[in-house]
């Protein structure tokens, strides 16, 4: 087999490289495989690079997954800032699907949004850049939310979205861990799917396993959506 061109091919896919192409590529492997899956490796590979060239343009793994957080997160500023004047129900309502767009869209990245460094310690993933939040924050101040009611709703909410969406998220196959350690499950035997699940010892469970096994997770967005919007109603209007 003639390799004579090989040198030649890395060159010309070196040239078309680029931090955006290198973010989008590693997405689409973490979206196939998981985060554990991914590896400068196998991205070099799959752009047709060497490895080390992908470091002109991305600080090793740690850089690469903030990158993919930036990606995943791009769209959601620009969204709030055009529902800003809205209700403040209709806003939420906008936030809350834009976020949940990228956790059903991106199941297995979506844990790194829910889990990585906020921009600053103080701040509630998934709604974790200082200018998403500063949005939020005046979106419902603007709509007549004291200071504290704002910041009071911010913190619901965050906590709202991530508890729903990281656990639809890992309902949908992705790894809940840290990409570079995986969960210690103490020697403990991990089930490959339900039908290696033994219900003996649960009969409530076995009883109910069909209601169970059904996926709700639409509904139960929308009925718990409702209800904190109901509850920060409450609050507002006394």
């Amino acid at each position: 087999m003639n390799n004579s061109n090989k040198p030649n091919g890395i060159a010309a896919a070196s040239a078309k490289l680029s931090r955006d192409l290198i973010v989008d590529t590693a997405l689409g492997q973490v979206d196939r495989l998981g985060v554990q899956g991914l590896s400068m490796r196998s991205l070099a590979q799959e752009l047709g690079v060497e490895a080390m060239s992908l470091y002109r343009y991305v600080h090793g793994k740690e850089d690469l997954l903030e990158g993919i957080v930036a990606s995943l997160m791009s769209d959601l500023t620009s969204q709030l800032d055009e529902a800003e004047g809205d209700h403040w129900q209709a806003f939420l309502q906008t936030v809350a699907h834009a976020v949940r767009r990228i956790a059903t869209e991106h199941p297995k990245a979506f844990p790194l949004v829910a889990t990585r460094h906020p921009a600053a310690p103080w701040l509630r993933p998934p709604l974790r850049s200082v200018k998403v939040v500063n949005t939020f924050l005046s979106a419902l101040i603007e709509n007549g939310f004291t200071d504290a009611q704002a910041v009071d709703a911010y913190r619901a909410f965050s906590s709202f979205l991530l508890g729903q969406l990281l656990l639809q998220s890992v309902v949908k196959g992705a790894e809940a861990g840290p990409a570079e350690e995986p969960l210690d499950e103490g020697g403990a035997a991990i089930p490959e799917g339900d039908g290696n699940v033994s219900l003996d010892v649960a009969p409530e469970v076995q009883r109910l396993r069909v209601l169970l096994s059904e996926d709700r997770s639409d509904e139960e967005f929308e009925v718990s959506l409702e209800a904190l919007l109901d509850r920060l109603d409450r609050e507002l209007s006394q």
